[in-house]
């Protein structure tokens, strides 16, 4: 028992220190040779355009929920005139960069873990280094950069629908006209709120990139490989997600 965890601690550590390694080779990359544009615009399309409908649907669903679930307590303390604005605010600072952030590791990290397995169990990531393509960056440079700039552009769009749904779940309770809601969504909401929220999704998309792309390029031979790989970076992107969401949350108190 004492020996396999020794084991599962040297593997995280190596595993830390070969992703650090790989977003070196990326930053190496990046800027070395001809960019690969048509593929980028094919990673962008698949990362952020076929996920707009996992999106839609869960952040109307969340804005939803979070209003009928706060309103009756609200409606106890006499303040259900904060409620738009207590939604929206939880929503854009905290639970919608966060829940979509996972979904988006969920859908499109498996994705690529999955995808760059398949590709190097099938050698075809070793016939591109034969033929002198650079497998980095055609296959990593496209993916972490589609990722790094979708997931921010798509959680600014689950923000909009879960206000959409918020308004939605109170309208049920009353008639309140959009305007009105409006009004009250914004009323102390300050562009502060905003930027960490829109800045900590620039660095889960870039990390969700390298994970995934670090698990898949360099997964085991064999079938098992795959699906060991396209788990590995859900559950290594989803742990970083929250590690990075609770480092910018303590730099954001220190900066208030």
């Amino acid at each position: 028992m004492k020996s396999l965890l020794l084991q599962d601690i040297q593997h995280f550590f190596l595993d830390v220190a070969g992703v650090t390694r790989f977003t070196g080779l990326f930053f190496r990359n990046l800027f070395k040779g001809r960019f690969e544009f048509r593929e980028f615009i094919n990673q962008c399309y698949r990362a952020g355009y076929q996920s707009l409908l996992l999106i839609t649907v869960t952040a109307i669903i969340l804005g939803l929920v979070l209003t009928i679930q706060i309103h009756p307590i609200l409606l106890d303390l006499g303040a259900d005139i904060l409620l738009p604005n207590i939604v929206f605010i939880s929503v854009v600072t905290e639970l919608g960069p966060v829940i979509i952030a996972l979904l988006f590791a969920g859908k499109v990290g498996s994705g690529i873990g999955a995808e760059l397995s398949s590709m190097r169990v099938t050698d075809q990531i070793d016939a591109m280094e034969v033929s002198a393509t650079n497998p980095i960056k055609f296959l990593v440079v496209t993916r972490v950069l589609a990722t790094t700039l979708t997931l921010p552009l798509l959680v600014i769009y689950g923000n909009l629908m879960a206000y959409l749904g918020s308004y939605a779940g109170l309208s049920a309770y009353g008639n309140i006209s959009f305007q009105l809601f409006y009004n009250r969504a914004f009323d102390r909401f300050y562009f502060s709120d905003l930027l960490p929220a829109t800045i900590k999704t620039v660095f889960f998309g870039f990390f969700i990139g390298i994970i995934c792309c670090y698990m898949g390029y360099y997964s085991d031979k064999g079938t098992e490989g795959v699906g060991r790989s396209a788990n590995a970076a859900v559950v290594a992107s989803s742990l970083v997600i929250f590690l990075l969401d609770l480092i910018t949350v303590q730099i954001t108190d220190l900066i208030r």
